[in-house]
């Protein structure tokens, strides 16, 4: 037996509104993507766009010009050992390819700028001058750097060499990563999109509240209430 009416029927026009929203959200209107697809987007375009670090990776990659290495490196396959082995020639280094594993020899700071430079194409979307460049897809050639550059990180720490080891890991993840994960997103500044910015987070906070109190109006509606 329903203890509140007024209560209860609130409290359930509350959560039939709230699912009616929900069903807006997840349909293809905001520019042929539902809202949750286009708010993923945006925040990623926004985020893209503090997070250009490959300026400040070449410069501390530059230090290591002239640092000869010699390293051997585990790849997936021979294929990939192939297609790396392109990447590394493309910046002056010796390789040989055993089935899917690949040795380099070469100037570690002609490397990381080949790298780096790769990146920067990629971070700004200009991909054909990554597959122009290797005969392959770009993001299969930045993918290939990534696995590359992880099992190098590894064989340069088995020598000792730590401070080779770590501007790579650097080269990894500030630049090798974050154009891989935003390619093709175009950057915006947050400032340019303030208003969507401020209202999807306070409609989150209020939608999620929303829902929390129609169902708390249902139960007190019903008779139940809250005690400790």
């Amino acid at each position: 037996m329903i203890a509140n009416k007024k209560k209860f029927f609130g409290g359930l026009g509350m959560l039939i509104a709230f699912i009616i929203v929900l069903i807006i959200m997840f349909s293809p209107i905001f520019k042929g993507q539902n809202g949750l697809d286009y708010l993923d987007n945006l925040y990623n375009s926004i985020s893209k766009g503090s997070a250009y670090y490959i300026p400040k990776v070449k410069e501390e990659s530059d230090h290591f010009k002239g640092k000869s290495v010699i390293v051997t490196m585990a790849m997936t396959s021979q294929k990939q050992a192939e297609q790396a082995a392109l990447l590394f020639k493309a910046g002056g280094a010796e390789t040989i390819v055993q089935e899917a594993q690949l040795r380099v020899t070469g100037d570690l700071g002609k490397v990381l700028a080949n790298c780096i430079a790769d990146a920067d194409a990629m971070y700004h979307n200009d991909g054909k001058k990554v597959s122009s460049k290797y005969n392959y897809d770009e993001k299969q050639a930045l993918f290939n750097w990534w696995r590359a550059f992880n099992a190098m990180e590894k064989d340069l720490k088995k020598q000792k060499k730590f401070k080779e080891a770590e501007i790579v890991a650097l080269v990894v993840k500030k630049a090798v990563e974050s154009s891989y994960n935003y390619y093709k997103i175009e950057p915006q500044k947050i400032t340019d999109r303030m208003g969507i910015v401020i209202f999807s987070l306070v409609f989150y906070v209020v939608y999620t509240m929303w829902y929390g109190f129609a169902i708390m109006f249902m139960f007190e509606g019903w008779g139940m209430k809250i005690g400790h």
